[in-house]
């Protein structure tokens, strides 16, 4: 066969070939504007920079909820006398 025969375009074989998965199928631009995750080839920096970003958050909530319960066992009291002092939390089920 000549490739005028085939199209131009190599083999008859390379020409039946499809691309595996979604990017091969026929779509609508409505389909392809709602689901881009499905056609965009995953970008490996950005990826990397989501990662450490949610790390970082998810570290930041732990420090926090670690600094606050530290915290949580005294509190500042007055007395009858006006006088200032920490006194430990109690709890009415104790």
């Amino acid at each position: 066969m000549s490739p005028s025969e085939t199209g131009g375009k190599g083999t008859p074989i390379e020409q039946n070939f499809k691309t595996p998965g979604l990017r091969g199928a026929k779509t609508t631009t409505l389909f392809r504007a709602v689901n881009p995750e499905l056609f965009i080839k995953p970008n490996k920096p950005v990826m990397a920079f989501g990662l450490v970003t949610i790390s970082l958050c998810v570290g930041y909530l732990g420090y926090l909820h670690a600094t606050k319960e530290n915290n949580q066992e005294f509190y500042e009291a007055i007395d009858s006398e006006g006088e200032r002092y920490m006194r430990r939390k109690t709890s009415k089920w104790d």
